[in-house]
């Protein structure tokens, strides 16, 4: 589970992982390089911020809405403000699916 700061700038290795990194860094976003790009020129994912002639990045409050609203789409709700959604559960009919 990833705390997210409430202001700021993500690179993209922080926002789909990085393995070879010490330490690992987890992805938020588990997508491909080149599905994220596909995304964020088709409008599905945020547009990124030049910082730089060579550093791009994307505004936290972006990446949270993002995150915010695949959950909906997977009907996940967040456990807390900052951390990443979990699944939601309904105790209620967990049992009715074995009578």
């Amino acid at each position: 589970m990833h705390k997210l700061p409430e202001t700021g700038f993500f690179r993209l290795r922080q926002i789909l992982g990085d393995r070879r990194a010490s330490p690992k860094v987890e992805p938020l976003i588990p997508v491909c390089k080149s599905s994220w790009w596909a995304g964020v020129r088709s409008g599905r994912y945020p547009a990124p911020v030049k910082l730089g002639p060579r550093t791009t990045a994307w505004r936290v409050e972006d990446i949270r809405a993002l995150i915010a609203s695949l959950a909906e789409a997977a009907g996940c709700a967040p456990t807390k403000t900052g951390d990443q959604p979990t699944p939601a559960t309904s105790h209620k009919n967990d049992n009715a699916a074995l009578d």
